[in-house]
């Protein structure tokens, strides 16, 4: 999404919105958050025992030629391609179980498919389109993976944060639905409202296991991108409520930067600060944005002093490997740049503010917060963190946009030739 926004090429659109429609579709359960993972093995065929890796995903060069004929076969083949005796390396097939089949991925361009095939860009467009589903309805009938089914606090943060991004890039309110509809499912299931703690895991009706490190800083996160995208102060003050959990929980008082793992419990032999980031991103990384972004947010000095310790605790690392630490990197990086403070006054719902967060949103603008001025409730408590905020209105009953740096602000403006202006401002 974020390739989208620099480049605006539909490539990227296409991929993030395909994810995002895989997760929906396999990984969303009934009450609205998602589940783990699916497995990579799967049954070959439903009458037989044998069961491989990527069974459900892989293509015989045969079957696809059976479902779509020899000439979009031909083109599909090349466009993905697929070869006759299968495209995948011996040696990266250390079980064999690949042998013959194809893993689609685009080796070649829509302009090379186009020119190799003599046909224009749009007609392969189309007919790669109607291709994939010929082969996704066929793929649907095979055995399909065993799924996880656990719902895991952390990781529905991270799909929080993807969805309520994506609606704003893509402006498309369904995708905040479905982050919505998690954020809610969390908040009912897998949190202690009394104790004010999170539960890490949920599966047929029961909670269990108390919250980690990372499920927090991943729910946080994704509830700061989830207010910036609804403007429901709901999202902002939990997330200020769990980042003060986080602190008095799991902060290393005597080296700084946080544990993985609450103290007492005896269990634990020795409490890790973890600081890589690599299929996941570390949870320490992304606590580091976390309290740029709502030192910003809230004014709060002692989260950005934190934010700051966090950065000398693991500074040998960053000098010595910052390639292994590429979310601190953007942490360091975000809390070093000058941020934007964009306040928009107005009714979230109506037209001219919608305007406005449509020129916000196409632009990628990582060093930011991004709040609305909507003279209710939302505003009064940002009010409580930022007193200056009182102040901001609509001019002449149009929405009016504040771009401040440093909370020193530009004049008020409603007209979009100079919100984006002052927006592409270095």
């Amino acid at each position: 999404m974020e390739a989208y926004q620099i480049t605006h090429d539909p490539l990227y659109a296409g991929i993030a919105r395909d994810i995002l429609q895989y997760v929906n579709s396999n990984l969303h359960s009934p009450e609205g958050a998602f589940y783990a993972a699916e497995d990579a093995d799967s049954l070959y065929e439903h009458s037989k025992p044998e069961s491989g890796e990527g069974a459900f995903y892989v293509w015989e060069a045969k079957s696809i030629q059976d479902l779509l004929g020899a000439d979009v076969a031909a083109i599909f083949n090349f466009h993905y391609g697929v070869d006759a005796a299968g495209n995948v390396p011996e040696e990266q097939d250390i079980q064999g179980e690949l042998k013959g089949r194809n893993v689609l991925f685009v080796r070649h361009t829509l302009p090379e498919t186009a020119m190799q095939f003599r046909k224009s860009e749009p007609e392969i467009a189309e007919l790669l389109a109607s291709a994939r589903k010929k082969l996704l309805a066929a793929r649907l009938q095979r055995p399909h993976p065993p799924r996880d089914d656990k719902i895991l606090t952390a990781w529905n943060g991270l799909m929080i944060s993807a969805f309520a991004r994506a609606a704003q890039v893509f402006d498309d309110p369904a995708y905040e639905a479905a982050a919505t509809t998690a954020a809610k499912f969390l908040k009912s299931k897998l949190y202690d409202a009394k104790q004010g703690k999170l539960i890490r895991r949920y599966r047929e009706g029961q909670a269990a296991i108390d919250g980690f490190l990372d499920d927090y800083a991943f729910l946080i996160r994704g509830l700061l991108d989830l207010y910036e995208t609804s403007f429901d102060i709901e999202w902002l003050s939990w997330a200020v409520q769990l980042q003060e959990k986080q602190d008095e929980m799991f902060w290393d008082v005597e080296q700084n930067a946080y544990f993985a793992t609450a103290g007492g419990d005896s269990s634990v032999l020795f409490r890790m600060r973890d600081d890589y980031d690599g299929a996941e991103p570390s949870a320490n990384s992304v606590s580091a944005m976390n309290l740029v972004r709502l030192s910003q947010m809230t004014d709060r000095r002692d989260w950005q002093a934190r934010a700051d310790k966090t950065f000398t605790a693991f500074s040998n690392r960053l000098q010595e490997s910052p390639e292994v630490l590429p979310e601190l990197m953007a942490a360091l990086d975000s809390s070093l740049a000058t941020s934007k403070q964009i306040i928009l006054a107005g009714k979230p719902d109506a037209a001219d503010t919608r305007a406005m967060l449509r020129l916000v949103r196409e632009r990628h603008i990582p060093n930011k917060f991004l709040m609305i001025a909507d003279g209710g409730e939302g505003q009064r408590q940002i009010v409580r963190w930022l007193p200056f905020v009182e102040f901001i209105r609509p001019r002449d009953g149009k929405a009016t946009a504040y771009i401040c740096e440093h909370y020193v602000c530009n004049l008020p403006t409603s007209d979009l030739r100079v919100v984006a202006r002052l927006l592409d401002q270095k």
